[in-house]
């Protein structure tokens, strides 16, 4: 992972006005603790027109979705359920030729509160501001930044 690949991410959905949390490894990191990480995870509000925004925003930074979808078609609810029901799919894969050791998954399931989990997020000051928040309600110990 690179450190300039997160700032290009976290740039392009700031600009884009996506609501967001990174989560996962860096979210842990970044809370004081260690734990090995080689991509990025987010969490985007589901709600559709976000959600397509977003999913522009990572294109724009260079993130490729790894299937043959388009932001619109992912966005839609009814498509996300089926493939998590179907094909046991909990996050979506995006590559990038201009950072490619950054992978991203996106979760294509809120599994957490969002709006929640937003609402309560202080904000880190790092290449651009992100948010981070504790989340209890995971049942395990998950961070989000």
């Amino acid at each position: 992972m690179e450190v300039r690949s997160v700032e290009a991410i976290v740039k392009a959905l700031n600009n884009a006005k996506v609501q967001y949390l990174i989560v996962g490894g860096l979210a842990v990191n970044a809370r004081g603790f260690l734990r090995y990480t080689n991509d990025v995870d987010l969490g985007i509000a589901l709600e559709p027109a976000n959600f397509t925004a977003g999913f522009r925003a990572l294109n724009g930074a260079g993130c490729n979705m790894k299937i043959p979808v388009t932001p619109e078609q992912f966005a839609d609810p009814a498509t996300r359920e089926k493939w998590r029901s179907e094909k046991n799919m909990l996050v979506l894969q995006l590559w990038s030729d201009a950072h490619r050791a950054t992978p991203v998954d996106v979760f294509i399931a809120e599994p957490f509160p969002f709006l929640e989990e937003q609402s309560r997020a202080p904000q880190f000051h790092w290449a651009c501001p992100v948010k981070s928040a504790f989340d209890t309600s995971l049942g395990s110990f998950q961070l989000l930044l």
